[in-house]
Formats: C-alpha cells, structure tokens, sequence
C-alpha cells in the first residue's frame, strides 16, 4: 500500500473519531464526564452511589420459557392457580373425574351399589338433558360440564403449546418474546380451526344454514337441540371461560389493546350465556362460525408474519378478505336479521318476560338481543381499522408490525401473572 493511500486512511479514521466523539459530546452524561476529567479530582476518588445495586440482568435462555411451567407440586399448584399453566398438573384435575365415573361404574357391576344407582360423575363429562326423543335440552347440570371442560381446554392449551408449537417454533428458528407469540398464535390456530370447522358443520344441520336469518325466528323457541349443537355449544362457553380467567389474570402478556379484549370477552359470555337461556342458540352459531374462521387466517397470518416478515403480507392480505366478509359482512346481516326479522316469532312467545315459567321474549328482549352483537361490531370495527393500518404499512411501507401488541422486549418493571409464579 502506498504512503499517500495510507495518509488518507489515517485522516478518514480521525474525521470519524472526531465526528463520534462530537456525537457524544450531545449527551449531557458524556458532557459531565469530560469536565469530571478536566478537573483536579482524580478517577480514584470518585465515591460510589449509597444504596442497593441493581441487580444484573441474567442473559435469557432458549429454556426461560419453560420456568413458568414447572410443577411446584400438585397441591401447591392446585393453591396457586399454577396448574393453569402446568400440563402435568391440569392433566391430573382432568382425569380425577372419567376415575371416579368409572370407579362408580365398578361398583355397579361388582354389587357394591345397586345397578340403578345414579352416577353423579356423568353431568362432569358428558352434555345431560336428554329427552325420550333423543334430543337435548339446558339443565343445571350443564355447570357441572363447564367446570371439567374449563380444565380439559387449560390441559390442552397448555400441552398443545409447549410440547408442540414450541418446538416448532425453535425448529423454525424463532428467538426470544417472539416465541411467546408465536405458541399464542399458534394455538389460536389450532383451537379455531377445530371449532371453526365444528361450527360449520353444526350450522350444516340446522334450518338456519348459510345464513338463512329467518330461521333465528320462526318455530321459536328452539328448546331441543341435537347432541351436536348442544355439546358444540358448551364447549364454546368452557373455552372463553378459560380464556377469560388467563387474560384476568394477565398470564399472557397485556397488548396495548388489553382493554378492548377484556371488553371482547366479557360481550362474548354475555351473548353465550344469554343466547343459551333463551333459546336463541341458532343465531348463537351463527355468530360463533363469524367470529371463529377469521380468528383462523388472523392468527396464521401472524404465525407466518413470525417466521418470515417477507412472505406474511400475502397471508394477510388473504385474511382482511376474510375478516371484511366474516366480521362485517355476515355480522351486520345478522344485526339487521335482529331489527328487521324479530317480529317473525310467534306472538304468544315474545309478548311476556316470565323466567319462573321459562318465558323470555317480550318487546324490549330484541335490545337486548341486539345489544351485545352489535357492541362486538363496534370492537370489530376498531380492529378492522388497526388491521388496515396494519396492511397500508405492509404494502407502502414494508412495514408489518401488530399495531396491538407491546414492543417485543419486555419493559422493565413489568410482570405477569406467569413471572410472579415463577417467583414463588
């Protein structure tokens, strides 16, 4: 190399040197830094700060995820809540009652108890309320099938998640927060697909398919259901149950839109419950297929968007498609069933509120019907206009960041219901 090409390679490194070191002269702790050493006082004599130190953070694992998994014991996790989060534990809740059901069933068939002695273990695991016809109706007993369900869907959550998509997630090579996303979309997908092609197929048996909105109303009340419908039904209700009481309890991480999903799934049991009371079930799947399929491409849009930001905007493009038909299309239709078609139910059946006698219908019950549907087209359409916020970035923009979640690092200070019981 030349002297001269040296000379100038020497003159380019101090112009940087000097420009780097104009920079930090900005910032006023560099700026006291440089009297500090300008000054009499020498670096030895610098005292340090009273009080505690800050403890150092401890650089993350590819395991860190799996500490807020594991089981402190089963009667500790049982007084914690943590056997949400434990598969092993949630496994055991769940399989205490098929044991006592088939441990009553052994003491039928041995003579211990008389064969026609009732088996309370039955309204645990199987839909009750059958009738002579073979069809179902609500009964009281449906709690009972609500709370083992509401276990079964904490087991398999948490399973699915951990012993599936989390080594999916490290096989594509996802890293860090990311992860933790990725398991959540992740099952999302997994969940909707299953109950969203359950409630396509549910809707196919009844008079109300593709949409068919007069049925909601005509031959009301809809007291039997099918096996199908009725067990489709509660199981619905067992999952956002379940998810309600993660999301109460912030085990997932809060998204910047945390209060509109609590508001979500609160209109969600309130339209679940209230839809099953007063028999309006049929337009309750409607409702449930709307909101279950676009849940499907929402959350794989996000799941690709994970592993390769280059190839998501396709999948998402896809899903607003979905999302406008699902969400708005179909979800305004069915309100505009409620205002227009409600007057198709007999007379006699919604012109007295008398829940002693099993009536519910009067004038007023159309509100309060179109009341819950239409506030989850009101949260609806505040996504929708983050999803297209989303999108327009996505194609000017490259940029397809979710407008509703959190930055990825985990602000200092913040803890979840899944840290604080990886503390105890």
């Amino acid at each position: 190399m030349s002297s001269s090409s040296t000379q100038a390679q020497r003159k380019a490194n101090r112009r940087r040197s000097s420009s780097v070191t104009n920079a930090l002269k900005q910032i006023p702790l560099n700026q006291q830094q440089e009297q500090s050493y300008g000054s009499e006082t020498s670096i030895s004599e610098v005292k340090p700060l009273s009080g505690k130190p800050r403890p150092k953070k401890r650089k993350s694992s590819k395991d860190d995820l799996l500490e807020n998994y594991v089981s402190k014991g089963f009667w500790d996790d049982l007084k914690t809540g943590r056997w949400m989060l434990v598969p092993s534990s949630a496994f055991i809740l769940m399989i205490v009652a098929p044991i006592l059901y088939w441990n009553h069933k052994l003491l039928v068939q041995y003579g211990l108890l008389k064969p026609d002695t009732p088996n309370p273990f039955t309204y645990l695991l199987w839909v009750s309320g059958e009738q002579p016809n073979g069809t179902y109706t609500k009964s009281i007993y449906d709690f009972a099938f609500l709370a083992q369900h509401v276990i079964f869907w904490s087991f398999v959550r948490q399973f699915v998640t951990l012993h599936i998509l989390r080594p999916m997630a490290i096989a594509l090579g996802i890293k860090g927060n990311k992860i933790m996303r990725f398991l959540e979309q992740g099952y999302a997908v997994f969940y909707f697909t299953v109950l969203g092609t359950l409630g396509i197929f549910v809707m196919r048996g009844l008079p109300t398919w593709w949409y068919k909105t007069e049925y909601f109303w005509i031959d009301y009340p809809h007291k039997q259901m099918t096996w199908e419908l009725k067990t489709y039904y509660l199981m619905q209700a067992a999952y956002w149950i379940q998810q309600t009481i993660l999301l109460a309890a912030k085990i997932e991480k809060p998204r910047k839109d945390f209060r509109e999903l609590v508001a979500h799934h609160i209109v969600t049991l309130w339209l679940i419950g209230w839809s099953y009371n007063i028999y309006l079930t049929y337009i309750g799947v409607s409702v449930f297929v709307t909101m279950d399929v676009s849940d499907i491409f929402l959350a794989l849009a996000k799941c690709v968007n994970y592993v390769s930001e280059w190839a998501s905007p396709p999948f998402f493009a896809f899903f607003v498609g979905v999302w406008t038909y699902f969400r708005h299309y179909l979800n305004i239709w069915i309100l505009w069933s409620v205002y227009t078609q409600y007057q198709l139910i007999p007379e006699k059946e919604r012109s007295r509120f008398a829940p002693q006698e099993d009536k519910w219908l009067d004038w007023w019950m159309k509100w309060q019907v179109f009341v819950p549907i239409f506030l989850l087209q009101l949260i609806n359409l505040f996504w929708y206009f983050l999803i297209w916020r989303i999108l327009i970035k996505a194609v000017f923009y490259n940029d397809l960041h979710d407008d509703r979640s959190d930055d990825e690092d985990e602000p200092e200070g913040t803890q979840t219901t899944g840290d604080k019981l990886k503390a105890q």
